[in-house]
């Protein structure tokens, strides 16, 4: 046994059984690991970003880390961006990157690079293998530090090859902890003290045992909840408390929590605004307004979010059957031409019960989170939980392997989906039940909005933000690329088109042509 199937074998014991991969000359001994520890199950991503933000879909759904292995600095550096997103996220993948062999590093051949200085601001964890016989032990450590977001592991080729004694370490995430019991009393005295007080939810506060016990935390002491405006994972639908969605838009925002007199951090950081404006606040609690953490948000600690809330439930006297939600109609069919507003319907009345849905529509989906609490009971996951486009495709390719037994529905915007776009070819080989809907409105929305607030949008500015001369074919892309796909310009075709998507297995797609204000 070498060091690279000493390795393998540590992470197939811990529970990693998807291997996402690009590899290249570095990576030969940890490809031929993956031959001999056959629990581990090899996708291709044809772009790195693909691999890493197709590790962090499903690692936040599974709740255990996936493998993401890299051709070196350069390999890492592609898949960066998908990192940033999954470490703001919390989420366990553990990213294995080939590396020079020792003896040839000082060469500084074309592909050397420092990767534990590339990987440090991206990862919760960064390590190198020193050695064949540490190389088990090192990624039972990577594999414990995931538990609060990505860590990256370089393995020299050379190591990779050598002999070892050992076959693998036990390995395991590090577990999450119960917070102080006089957080929890201090949080319960802030929500009970009168004026308005929000509870702000993030991590594991909006699985359903979190939003249950936010639920009755509210129904108790009269709180408000609000959750993150980019959510790794929220349940929705059916039954759940649905908290009130914090809005990205800076004005919207701070209009949202102007009147607070206290807010509780219950698996969330503190609310900031995701640009600095001259003259404003950066963050959007109110001076004066007491503010205290129950729990921190995971890619910070290892607090257990959803036992500080079940705690404070019953520190307000919260009964037993408070602990529910409430009971809501199906959304409403939408028609006509397809808006913002049309389209968000239209997708919320068509999704099925218990999908997966991966929202990265930006400033098309704005309506798609309202209308989407009378749903059936999903799970949604925005995809830019670090607000960097291109996330969608690859989040929703990792949540279909994590998940094969439930449809997921990505909600995509075309500029977002021009970066990761190989991410469908992926779908189409592995056979993955994801049906993507891109929102077709020919431009960066959400940038021009910036653009126009600050200096008016001219012609140099609306040539760099729009997506025209020409437009993207997406039914064409799609197919080139082995996925069925169709095109919609009306509420009533995009139901149709995403009604038979789901009726049949594999991966679809769907191009909806969305009419943009004044056009």
């Amino acid at each position: 046994m070498n060091g690279a199937e000493s390795l393998m074998r540590t992470a197939a014991a811990a529970g990693a059984d998807v291997c996402f991969a690009n590899l290249g000359t570095s990576e030969v001994p940890l490809a031929g690991a993956l031959d001999r520890v056959p629990a581990i199950r090899p996708v291709l991503g044809p772009h790195e970003a693909v691999c890493t933000g197709a590790a962090d879909g499903y690692g936040r759904m599974t709740g255990r880390p996936a493998l993401a292995v890299l051709h070196c600095g350069p390999g890492l550096a592609n898949g960066l961006a998908s990192l940033h997103n999954a470490r703001r996220a919390g989420t366990p993948a553990v990213v294995v990157v080939g590396d020079q062999a020792t003896w040839h590093a000082a060469a500084d051949a074309p592909l050397t690079t420092d990767v534990p200085a590339v990987a440090d601001p991206f990862c919760a964890h960064v390590g190198r293998c020193e050695s064949a016989e540490g190389m088990a032990r090192d990624m039972a450590d990577a594999i414990g530090e995931s538990a609060r977001g990505p860590a990256c592991l370089a393995v020299p080729a050379d190591l990779a090859r050598q002999e070892v004694r050992e076959p693998g370490a036990d390995a395991a995430l590090r577990r999450r902890r119960p917070v102080d019991g006089d957080r929890v009393a201090r949080a319960a005295d802030a929500l009970r003290r009168g004026g308005t007080a929000v509870l702000f939810l993030g991590g594991g506060a909006l699985s359903r045992e979190g939003l249950l016990a936010a639920g009755a935390v509210a129904r108790a002491t009269g709180c408000r909840l609000v959750h993150e405006t980019f959510p790794a994972r929220i349940e929705r639908g059916g039954a759940l408390p649905a908290p009130a969605r914090l809005p990205h838009p800076y004005d919207d925002a701070a209009a949202m929590l102007a009147d607070v007199s206290a807010v509780v951090l219950a698996g969330a950081r503190e609310p900031v605004s995701s640009f600095g404006y001259a003259g404003r606040p950066s963050g959007f609690v109110p001076d004066g307004a007491d503010l205290r953490v129950l729990a921190g948000a995971p890619q910070d600690c290892l607090d257990d979010a959803v036992d500080a809330l079940e705690r404070l439930a019953d520190r307000v006297g919260a009964a037993p059957a408070e602990r529910t939600g409430r009971r809501a109609g199906p959304p409403a069919v939408p028609s006509g031409p397809l808006t913002p507003e049309t389209f968000a319907a239209a997708v919320a009345a068509a999704q099925p019960a218990d999908a997966i849905v991966v929202d990265e529509s930006l400033t098309s989906g704005f309506g798609y989170h309202r209308a989407a609490e009378a749903a059936p009971p999903h799970t949604c996951m925005v995809a830019p939980t670090g607000g960097a486009i291109g996330h969608g495709l690859p989040l929703a390719t990792g949540a279909a392997v994590a998940c094969p037994d439930r449809p997921v529905l990505l909600i995509e915007g075309d500029g977002s989906a021009l970066y990761t776009v190989q991410a469908l070819w992926t779908q189409a080989r592995e056979n993955l039940d994801v049906t993507t809907v891109i929102c077709d409105n020919a431009g960066y929305e959400i940038v021009k909005w910036e653009v126009d607030k600050a200096e008016g949008v001219g012609p140099s500015s609306e040539a760099l933000l729009s997506l025209d001369r020409p437009g993207p074919d997406w039914v064409g892309v799609a197919e080139a690329l082995g996925v069925p796909a169709a095109r919609a310009a009306t509420a009533k075709e995009l139901g149709g088109a995403l009604r038979a998507a789901f009726a049949e297995p594999g991966p679809h797609l769907v191009e909806a042509k969305i009419r943009r204000a004044g056009a």
